[in-house]
């Protein structure tokens, strides 16, 4: 009898599912041969909860290692809503593992972030028999030193960084680069020393506008015309973390401001007189090819994941630890977020090298 597989990409798209997606099917085929089929889930849980799914050929995992997004499609179907019974009087949990067993699914692998892995142990407690697969740019799944989908992020947002220098340089301005990251700073923070960022604010630390300026005001005293800011999307200043976020977005909406980038660039100017311009590199940062690491990496987690499956290994995630690719127990961390501690090395590399942190 076939081993029926499932397979979903849930949240938002990043380089380097596809790779993932292939290196658990050849992977697959390779050990099981004719003793396994591939389920394809539609839009993540959203396909899950609608029953829309499609049984997959060997074919369709050729020639996508390099493609960009996801062969799949995503939604993002948020974790606290999963319990909720909206207007549509569905149930998605009982839904999610009505369609389960319809497709007469032995196992489910989910792909994607934090968000994810929360539905994901939902569904592991539910019974079902769930694998998970860190993905995001953002690199905060906790358990794991790494994410596929972070390295090419960080690529991308090095050459945005890379590319404002001439332009800051030629006009003598102080350019702010918003990178993607609400929580979690490790883009920004890669990025920013990739890319030879002067000043670099991320969400762990909230910075002082004076601190920023000072930073900007030194540099132009020894002779530097210009500034570059790496600032993380969910940056905030001293008086914003003591906030919760929707006191924090009404204060900005009070002051007329939309995000900290714009804050900050307005009173970078206000205060020092030195003309700024924000760039927002956006989701370009999440699309496109992944980078070859991120190619290795996914291969590593998709074959890791196939070898759980035959192993009849369930209610875990892959993840990388102490350079070596095993695997974590979802109930152990499923809901937690990996940050930027205080005591990371690589603030440490950063202030060494001059960086101002805010």
């Amino acid at each position: 009898m076939k081993r029926r597989v499932g397979i979903l990409t849930s949240g938002g798209d990043c380089p380097g599912l596809n790779a993932t997606l292939r290196g658990i099917a050849k992977a697959l085929y390779q050990r099981m041969g004719d003793g396994v089929e591939i389920i394809g889930v539609s839009n993540g849980y959203h396909g899950l909860i609608n029953g829309q799914w499609r049984v997959m050929q060997p074919q369709e995992f050729s020639g996508i290692l390099t493609v960009g997004g996801t062969i799949l499609g995503t939604k993002r179907t948020p974790f606290k809503l999963m319990r909720v019974v909206g207007e549509d009087r569905v149930d998605k949990v009982a839904a999610m593992k009505a369609h389960y067993k319809e497709m007469k699914l032995d196992c489910l692998l989910c792909l994607g972030g934090n968000g994810t892995h929360k539905t994901a142990e939902l569904l592991a407690g539910e019974g079902l028999n769930i694998i998970g697969l860190p993905k995001t740019i953002d690199n905060d799944i906790y358990g794991t030193e790494v994410t596929f989908g972070f390295h090419s992020a960080v690529d991308i947002a090095t050459e945005a960084i890379d590319r404002v220098h001439t332009t800051a340089g030629s006009h003598s301005r102080c350019m702010v680069v918003e990178l993607m990251g609400n929580k979690a700073g490790w883009l920004t923070l890669y990025a920013g020393i990739a890319g030879g960022a002067d000043i670099i604010l991320i969400p762990e630390l909230p910075y002082t506008i004076e601190n920023v300026c000072a930073a900007i005001e030194r540099r132009a005293e020894q002779g530097k015309g210009f500034s570059i800011l790496a600032v993380a999307e969910g940056a905030c200043d001293a008086r914003e973390a003591r906030m919760k976020r929707s006191e924090r977005m009404r204060r900005r909406a009070e002051q007329g401001y939309t995000t900290a980038t714009n804050r900050i660039a307005r009173q970078i100017e206000e205060l020092t007189g030195i003309e700024t311009r924000i760039c927002v590199p956006g989701h370009m940062q999440r699309g496109g090819s992944p980078s070859p690491y991120d190619r290795v990496l996914a291969t590593q987690f998709g074959a890791y994941a196939a070898k759980m499956v035959e192993d009849g290994n369930y209610g875990i995630t892959i993840a990388m630890k102490g350079g070596h690719v095993g695997e974590n127990r979802l109930a152990e961390v499923a809901g937690k977020s990996r940050l930027v501690p205080e005591s990371h090395g690589m603030l440490e590399v950063a202030r060494r090298m001059g960086i101002s942190m805010g």
